[in-house]
Formats: structure tokens, sequence, C-alpha cells
């Protein structure tokens, strides 16, 4: 036997798909046994077909060379197709025949190509060849069933780890002042589309918790808002816990709408400014800037946070390599 060539397959799929038979429905499945094995299945068919050494038994000649032929021996297909075109064991079906004609023909059976087109008739699919592929459709739903559940299992791994490190802040929310305050943010969060987790690191890194806080650049109360971003995000009390939480809310929230959810470009420009992350290329250079990012990931270490893009345009950065960690 010689393989087929392009334009030998060419025309015997242009046959089949002439109203023959489908050309997926006698594609050779892949092999899944090797030569010898195949051989070994031939021979035991032969010798139920025949009664040699053994009892005649065609139901069982026939299981075996369908095994063969789907495993890819073109021989056992070939001899499938003589069985049903002279009916021999069995009532004559040329369609049957045709089937396995052709199958052997596409494994580069010269012979069952000849005898394929000499039938010209539409390909019957055989018995074994729907058990093989209702077989084959239950193991690949079943495949597939196994890695659904392992996909959900992995996303609930990591929706478990983004909670615990999303909500391990709660902890150190120890004293009443933080109490206090926490309960602002937790009426406020959801308004901002922020986690409260995020804020309560943000906090903690500015000012401590202290409603009064005033740094020696005039960042003023407990998210240090300068005067520019104050007027920026109408806050008009910056020493007023819920007026400066609000301002401090929708800067965070607007930085990470332009930074695209990426919590250490967001805390960066928080701290040092957006402008400044934008020139950098990512988290500024700057010691103090560096150990703020490390201070507020130290309560809040997911990388991520949902955003809302319709604030804004995303930073130039997005263009290119954004560093996303100190």
């Amino acid at each position: 036997m010689t393989p087929l060539t392009p334009l030998r397959c060419a025309l015997l799929a242009a046959g089949l798909l002439a109203g023959q038979v489908a050309q997926a429905q006698v594609q050779p499945q892949p092999q899944t046994a090797d030569a010898q094995q195949r051989l070994k299945w031939r021979i035991q068919a032969v010798a139920h077909e025949l009664g040699e050494g053994t009892s005649r038994d065609m139901a069982t000649a026939l299981r075996l060379y369908c095994q063969a032929a789907l495993a890819g021996d073109a021989v056992s297909a070939r001899n499938l197709g003589t069985i049903h075109a002279e009916g021999r064991g069995v009532p004559r079906n040329d369609g049957l025949a045709a089937h396995w004609f052709a199958r052997a023909a596409l494994l580069g059976d010269q012979e069952a190509e000849a005898l394929f087109r000499q039938l010209a008739v539409p390909a019957e699919k055989p018995d074994c060849v729907r058990e093989m592929e209702l077989r084959e459709a239950r193991a690949t739903a079943a495949q597939e069933r196994q890695a659904e559940l392992a996909r959900q299992a992995e996303q609930q791994r990591l929706d478990d780890e983004k909670r615990v490190l999303s909500t391990a802040y709660r902890e150190h929310v120890d004293t009443a002042e933080q109490r206090r305050v926490m309960k602002i943010v937790y009426k406020l969060a959801p308004r901002y589309g922020l986690e409260p987790g995020l804020v309560y690191a943000v906090i903690r890194a500015e000012s401590n918790f202290n409603t009064h806080a005033l740094s020696d650049k005039n960042a003023q109360g407990l998210m240090q808002l300068i005067p520019d971003t104050a007027a920026r995000f109408s806050v008009s009390k910056p020493f007023d816990a819920e007026q400066n939480i609000r301002g401090g809310m929708a800067y965070l929230r607007w930085l990470l709408a332009y930074f695209r959810g990426q919590v250490p470009l967001a805390v960066a420009a928080y701290n040092a400014g957006e402008g400044a992350v934008d020139k950098h290329g990512g988290i500024p250079p700057f010691a103090e800037t560096r150990e703020y990012v490390r201070r507020v990931q130290r309560f809040y270490a997911l990388d991520q946070h949902p955003f809302d893009a319709s604030l804004t345009e995303p930073s130039p950065l997005f263009r290119g390599t954004v560093s996303r960690a100190p």
C-alpha cells in the first residue's frame, strides 16, 4: 500500500462529499494501538471469520476487525468492506461496504479506493462506529465535566484567597476610633466601588486614623488631602471625617480607573501623584513612595481591584510595559 497523495485525497473527499458519504463519517480515527496490536486483532478476526484454530464466529470477527480498523488498520477496514459487499456470513450491505472501503482508502489502501468507487452508493455508518463515537462523546463529556469542575475549584480557591487577602485588615481594627472611622468607610465604600480593606490600608498609611492629621506639605485629615485634591473632589472641610473620606475615596476611585485597577500603581500615585507614576513608567524610585506602597499592601495585598473604566481614559503607561510592584 502507498500513501494517498494530496490530489488523490482531494478527489476521494470530493467523491464522498458529492453524496456518497460525508467525509467526517469515514475520516480515520487517531491510531490508539500500535501496529503489532492492530495486527494481532486482525489475525484473531481472520481466525474467527474462517474458523481456523477456533470456532467460526462472525460476530467476534466483525468486532475484532472493527477494533483494528478504527485503530488505523487499513487491511481490516478493507476486509470488512469485502465481507459486507459479498455477504460473507452476514447479509449483503453495500452501504456498510462503502463505509469500510472509504475508510481503508483514506488510510492509503488503493484497492479499497477502487472498490469504493465501483460501489458508487451512499455509505452507511456501521453500528460499531456509532458505538465508538458514542463512547468518545461520553468520554469527551466526562473530560469536559472534569475540566469544568477543576476550573470551578480553581476559581473558588482564587475567590477564597482574594476574600482572605481583602479582609485581612479586619483583625487590625482594634481601637474605638478605628471602628468609628471604619463605620463611615463601610457606609461609603459601595458608593465608590471600593473595597473597605484598601481604604483602611490607605488611611492607616496616611494618618494612622488621626482625623486632625496635618503634614508639613499641608496634607490634611484622615486621607491626607492636599488643598488642590480637596478642591478637585469638592471637600470643603478636610478635617471632617466623612467629607475627608469621601474626597479620598473619590480620588482613589479615579486613580484605580486611570491605572486600570492596578493597586500598586494607584497607591503610588495617591502618594506621589499620577504624573510621577506616568513620568517614571511605574512606581517612582522615591524611597518614601516605595515604602508607602509596601505599608499599604501589608494590609491590602491584592494587586488588582475592580475599577470603572468610564471615569477616565487610561494612563499612557498602558501603551507599554507597566511596573506593578515596588
